[in-house]
């Protein structure tokens, strides 16, 4: 799988709360498309979120598919993740999918691909996208430098950020926290 571009997507977990946020910006090479797009759902009447960068009708899908792994497994996040990852890695129209996902739930973090990757971020923040190491550095700095912030306002400073820096990321923020 490539790496993806073209957005910014980061969820932290910092005193008890957890938000994710990502840009708004859609490109098709090197040209906006759009301007607005929401890359955030909510899963489980809001308990779990979900992130995703790449290609959007690929993120749909993959969204579909994990939705119904988290009522097959009774809402468990971690659980459904890693079945989604197994199927992602085996099914032959799955894994030709690009795209990634990260999901939260009140008590953690996952990072979702299709090379059957199910990672929990060490500093309890997760970023993917073009702009994630910008969005990513900068949660870390806020959360060990300012400690007093919220996590969505660690989030919407960190893609602040990440949008003044990426090109691929833009200031159209969408947030959603649990928490």
């Amino acid at each position: 799988m490539q790496p993806i571009h073209a957005t910014t997507i980061l969820a932290v977990l910092h005193n008890g709360q957890v938000a994710i946020g990502g840009d708004g910006q859609a490109t098709m090479g090197n040209t906006i498309a759009k301007s607005n797009v929401k890359k955030i759902r909510k899963l489980q009447d809001g308990k779990i979120l979900v992130g995703f960068a790449g290609s959007t009708a690929d993120a749909f899908t993959l969204l579909d598919r994990f939705d119904e792994k988290l009522n097959a497994y009774g809402g468990s996040m971690k659980r459904s993740a890693i079945e989604l990852a197994k199927d992602w890695r085996t099914d032959r129209y799955l894994r030709k999918l690009e795209a990634m996902l990260i999901t939260v739930s009140k008590e953690e973090i996952l990072i979702v691909s299709g090379k059957g990757d199910v990672l929990e971020p060490d500093e309890q923040i997760a970023a993917i996208g073009s702009g994630a190491m910008y969005a990513q550095s900068a949660a870390l700095a806020l959360k060990k430098h300012a400690p007093h912030l919220t996590a969505e306002e660690i989030v919407r400073e960190s893609l602040t950020i990440a949008a003044d820096i990426c090109i691929y990321t833009n200031h159209n923020l969408v947030i959603e926290r649990i928490g």
